[in-house]
């Protein structure tokens, strides 16, 4: 059994992927290191190190590999052996192999790691599902030994190295055609997630979408604007499955709030296949926060992270429905708040970002006007004519509209005022009669 005990290793190429923006190699190797301590690893030694030429059969040249071959032994000649090498880069499957012979640990890369997490965080079948199928689609070329330093830990999803656990052991056909059963349980789910969407769609409250890179305060938001107690921790995607609940705003508009999983940068492309489901919260959501760490160093590389991503769900910059949250601006000396308020009075008013602290509240008054006013661009506010005694009318309203205010007129008419999206106007303005501005 293993201890639980990693070095992380974090590779500088010399050329390295134009999507790590201007993050510097230690930031890079601490978020690796929140990674590895986001499932609980023991994180005894961690270092960046320069690749000048990748080399095809261990990535790392063998100066370098001695080096760590002779640190992991060393721990085990002081009786506290390191047994797990998490390399914070993509592995093929032979580098894979090739450095674990070389180090006589296990190795893990940065996709094997994402994966882990999601497998620990995942809570609903579907996350389950689909943690799952990516995991097997991952493992499949590898077909390696389930990763025996998890063997004492419950959690996740059973068939990460449990014990007796023998499906990452099999051979490939036994792998795909547990991955055929799992695309059948997942059309199920998705089927049955569609059907609850389309039963929410009937309700006349607008969808608003948390996103943003992992750990950059959503679920405390979340928590703050709801007054739920959902999970939120200093922790590398500390939730990850879609959690939803209502909210009303100061000015009496509800709104259906969603916190889903946190970005990252490198996030393997079978995942966002895999979450594809769960963010179509977001894809189909009326207004999108996205939530940014201002006090974060990388603020601008993780912001263009969660861009990218976006993007690869059909979600442009541009988009009308994004309003850019600032948060953590209570971690921010007097000065630099300063700058920041300015920086944001100078964008237009369209992309102005709205300043706030999530632990503290500041801000959050803004932030509900902003989505009001964000909102109403795109509902139609109507005034209505009905008969006092229309009481299947006035119903219908307050099911399929947001129902603004009503009163008795003077012609003995009960006059009331909705608000709804082009669709729901379309239908209000078939079955009523409108009252002429």
């Amino acid at each position: 059994m293993g201890t639980g005990r990693a070095l992380v290793i974090h590779p500088i190429l010399r050329d390295p992927n134009p999507m790590d923006g201007a993050r510097s190699p230690e930031a890079r190797l601490e978020e690796a290191v929140g990674l590895a301590a986001a499932i609980d690893l023991d994180v005894v030694h961690a270092e960046a190190v320069k690749v000048n030429r990748p080399q095809p059969g261990t990535l790392l040249g063998s100066g370098t590999v001695e080096h760590f071959a002779g640190l992991i032994e060393q721990t085990e000649e002081d009786g506290h052996p390191i047994d797990l090498v998490v390399m914070d880069h993509a592995l093929s499957p032979v580098q894979q192999r090739n450095l674990e012979r070389s180090l006589k640990a296990k190795v893990i890369d940065r996709t094997g790691l994402i994966l882990e997490i999601f497998g620990r965080r995942a809570r609903t079948k579907e996350g389950t599902l689909q943690v799952e199928h990516a995991h097997l689609t991952y493992q499949k070329s590898r077909l390696v030994r389930s990763w025996t330093h998890l063997e004492r830990q419950r959690g996740g999803f059973g068939f990460l190295g449990g014990p007796g656990e023998t499906q990452l052991e099999a051979d490939r056909r036994v792998i795909e055609d547990r991955i055929r059963r799992i695309e059948d349980e997942l059309d199920k789910v998705k089927r049955t997630r569609k059907l609850h969407r389309d039963s929410r769609k009937r309700v006349p409250y607008p969808i608003v979408a948390l996103v943003g890179y992992t750990n950059a305060g959503k679920s405390t938001l979340f928590n703050r604007m709801t007054q739920a107690s959902v999970l939120s921790a200093d922790m590398l995607f500390a939730t990850l499955d879609p959690t939803l609940r209502a909210v009303d705003l100061p000015h009496g508009h509800r709104i259906i709030l969603s916190d889903t999983v946190g970005f990252i940068s490198s996030l393997p492309t079978m995942l966002v296949a895999a979450f594809r489901a769960t963010l179509e919260e977001v894809i189909e959501a009326d207004v999108i926060l996205h939530v940014r760490d201002v006090s974060h160093e990388d603020s601008t590389a993780q912001s263009q992270d969660v861009v990218t991503t976006l993007r690869e769900l059909g979600i442009e910059p541009g988009d009308a429905r994004l309003i850019e949250i600032w948060n953590k601006i209570d971690r921010l000396a007097a000065d630099q708040r300063v700058a920041l308020a300015n920086q944001a009075e100078r964008r237009d008013a369209a992309e102005r970002p709205v300043l706030v602290s999530a632990i503290t509240g500041e801000g959050v008054d803004a932030l509900n006007a902003a989505i009001d006013a964000r909102l109403a661009r795109g509902r139609h506010v109507i005034e209505l004519a009905l008969d006092p005694a229309d009481g299947s009318g006035l119903s219908w309203l307050y099911r399929h509209t947001e129902v603004l205010e009503k009163e008795m007129s003077g012609d003995g008419r009960l006059h009331v005022r909705v608000r709804g999206s082009a669709e729901q106007a379309a239908r209000v303005r078939a079955k009523f009669e409108e009252v002429a501005g």
